[in-house]
């Protein structure tokens, strides 16, 4: 009757359209009472999992989950957050949106497909055509927990870093950031409060928070001319290099024109200015990698891009904000490092070019001897060698330049741009003639030395082929170094003072140039030292390629639900021959390839092959800023870490170096999976197993509650 009477008011017009709408509703209200679960309407399901495919091989499952209900407010990778690692979507209404001045029309939208939640859900993989399946999960603190006790780890309550005064908890980096180390040091005079100061036993076991604001960086190659401001919330670049073109504010991000100290008119012009003046050079063929000491922002690494030249864009972390975290965030490589006492953690002969601009080199002579000294300014990462003081050791100098001749390759250039080169002044001529007699002594030859269009100076060096040079000197100073037996690592090593002569095999090789790029790329060479040259053989380089190229392509591109077009930094924990980074070669993305510290010494091969890479210790902080990579690799190298350090410790520094949003891929037994599965659940990682023996999680935007971001 109430109906009839309702629908007498209505004129005969609507009426069968009110009628259908009330059927529809009360159909589906008696549906969803009914209904055994609520994923029966479609715009009731749960988003699919990133990681889950229908194809992708099973391993061992993992002990099953007790699902549960995905919170509303999970937030997506694209979505700014607040310190403590929640959405701050709903206090501004919106993302952040550049203003006039910036791309408003590009910015990037929020992918909520990606969103990872905050909460332990288990997925049972369907079965895929070839009768297998991934185990997918989501962590959580109950769920992994669980699952951690079953594997006996002990997974701890999750804590964001509790940081030293000045230190801005954000940009925590253990091993730079250790401020009880530093006021113990008794001497600074060498950097050695740049350098690394690893917190003792316990080891941090705790979560950097994420700045207020951040979202996914920018895509490459937009990133490498604009990042987020927010991401990387540093503006004093900006104001203290206006006049040279570094760095740019422009709405919602920082702008990077391609200026430097020297070359204010643009990297590019600067790049095909040493081409013109040294055409042996030949960017990208002859020249593959390149050592960048004082890279600012890293443009001159980053436009060397262009090119097929990788450069390994170095600074040390210090109170002039951030330039190595900007080269990261664009997309470019880069690595926090200072010649301080301590050798840089490349082998020897191992880069094609290196390139200092605007280094202030300073030089005193004392009689026969050097009593420098180099100045390593380290404002601006503009390469300063800090101040030496030889007094008392007898026939040493120039310890910094020593170091850059010990990873220069032999016939490599060095490429130098600084005010010595072409002014003068009575300061700038002792330090050129300081330059002159040094280099002299070290055999490096002077190629060219030029001047711009804008009148700035350029002297190009060139490191001698063989060792005839060095035994023909007048004078044996700098002493040559003696011959070296065993490990040949520079982790923790002291600088020498003195001359390391390259090393020629015993079967009377020289140290030949590698053929040319992208040739040398599947090509062992001989130019190592006999002790690397009889570990390893070209049949196991070759069947190293040839594994990594199958494994990648079969299995990494079409089995992991990894998105790889958004991947641009990537991290291989053990790199070995560089085989992983090798089957990467044509995507664009690049690899930073990490050799253990204590395992047999193939980085040689890595850089003569034309990539780069680094020694490190991984129970150890890696000397990046945290949020740098898009994708962090390791294979078969966790069950022998934790003999020496614990696997919450190895989780903490990656969860620290890796961006929210991105990928770990972990190879390995099946019983180390189980034990590093439930740490990462623990974190509120959505993991896969796939094939038995690789893990696969995403990271999500979970944090900890934090108060504050710094501590003052």
């Amino acid at each position: 009757m109430a109906i009839s009477s309702a629908l007498s008011f209505l004129s005969d017009r609507k009426r069968p359209i009110v009628v259908s709408v009330f059927l529809f509703l009360l159909l589906s209200s008696l549906f969803l009472l009914f209904s055994p679960a609520p994923a029966a309407l479609p715009f009731f399901s749960f988003p699919s999992s990133h990681l889950s495919s229908s194809s992708s091989p099973i391993a061992a499952a993992p002990p099953p989950l007790t699902p549960v209900s995905v919170p509303a407010n999970a937030s997506s990778p694209e979505t700014p957050v607040d310190a403590s690692g929640g959405s701050n979507a709903g206090a501004s209404g919106s993302p952040p949106q550049p203003d006039a001045t910036a791309h408003t029309r590009d910015a990037p939208q929020p992918d909520r497909s990606r969103s990872t939640p905050p909460a332990a859900v288990g997925v049972r993989g369907s079965a895929g055509t070839n009768g297998t399946s991934t185990a997918v999960s989501a962590g959580g603190d109950g769920a992994g927990a669980a699952a951690a006790a079953a594997a006996g780890v002990a997974v701890p309550s999750w804590e964001v870093c509790e940081v030293g005064k000045g230190v801005v908890a954000a940009d925590y980096i253990p091993c730079l950031d250790n401020v009880k180390a530093v006021k113990a040091l008794k001497s600074l005079r060498h950097m050695e409060h740049r350098e690394r100061h690893c917190p003792t036993a316990p080891r941090p076991r705790c979560l950097v928070p994420l700045p207020t604001g951040y979202r996914s960086p920018l895509p490459w190659p937009r990133s490498r001319d604009m990042i987020w401001y927010n991401n990387v919330p540093h503006p004093k670049l900006v104001e203290y290099k206006k006049d040279q073109n570094w760095v740019r504010m422009s709405g919602n991000y920082f702008v990077f024109p391609g200026g430097g100290t020297q070359f204010k008119a643009g990297v590019t012009k600067y790049i095909r200015f040493i081409q013109q003046i040294m055409p042996n050079i030949e960017w990208g063929t002859h020249t593959r990698t390149v050592l960048d000491v004082g890279c600012g922002v890293a443009s001159f690494g980053g436009y060397l891009l262009d090119r097929n030249v990788i450069t390994m864009s170095v600074a040390p972390k210090d109170e002039h904000e951030a330039q190595i975290q900007f080269a990261l965030e664009r997309g470019i490589p880069a690595l926090l490092a200072v010649i301080g006492t301590q050798k840089l953690p490349f082998p020897d002969n191992s880069f094609d070019v290196i390139h200092c601009a605007r280094c202030r080199v300073h030089w005193y002579a004392d009689g026969k001897y050097f009593k420098p000294l180099l100045i390593w300014n380290v404002q601006w990462c503009n390469a300063h060698f800090f101040n030496y003081d030889f007094t008392n050791l007898g026939h040493t100098g120039g310890k910094p330049l020593l170091e850059l001749n010990r990873v220069l390759r032999p016939g490599g250039y060095y490429i130098w741009s600084a005010t010595p080169v072409y002014r003068h002044g009575k300061r700038d001529e002792d330090d050129w003639n300081a330059m002159v007699t040094l280099t002299k002594s070290i055999c490096w030859r002077t190629v060219v030395k030029s001047k711009d269009v804008n009148r700035i100076g350029v002297v190009i060096y060139q490191k001698p082929t063989s060792n005839s040079c060095y035994f023909e000197r007048k004078q044996n100073e700098p002493p040559l170094c003696p011959s070296r037996e065993g490990s040949h690592s520079p982790w923790y090593a002291p600088l020498d003072s003195c001359l390391l002569l390259p090393a020629v095999s015993s079967s009377g090789e020289g140290n030949s140039w590698p053929i040319s790029w992208p040739e040398r790329l599947n090509i062992k060479y001989s130019t190592i030292s006999d002790n690397a040259s009889t570990q390893f053989s070209q049949e196991k380089f070759d069947s190293d390629t040839k594994h990594w190229k199958d494994l990648v392509s079969e299995v990494y591109f079409n089995e992991f639900a990894v998105n790889w077009p958004t991947v641009r930094n990537v991290m291989d924990m053990n790199a070995g021959f560089g085989g992983f980074a090798a089957s990467l070669i044509h995507k664009p993305l690049w690899v930073m390839n990490v050799v253990p510290f204590d395992h047999p010494e193939a980085l040689p091969i890595i850089f003569n092959r034309g990539l780069i890479g680094v020694y490190h210790d991984w129970c150890e902080s890696f000397n990046t800023y945290p949020r740098t990579y898009d994708l962090v690799h390791m294979s078969y190298l966790l069950q022998g870490l934790t003999n020496r350090c614990d696997i919450i410790e190895v989780a903490a520094e990656i969860d620290r170096i890796l961006r929210p949003g991105k990928w770990f891929v972990l190879q390995d037994t099946e019983q180390v999976i189980r034990k590093m599965d439930p740490v990462l659940r623990s974190l509120h990682y959505r993991t896969a197993i796939v094939k038995q023996q690789f893990l696969v999680a995403t990271k999500g935007f979970w944090r900890p509650y934090s108060a504050g971001s710094e501590s003052r």
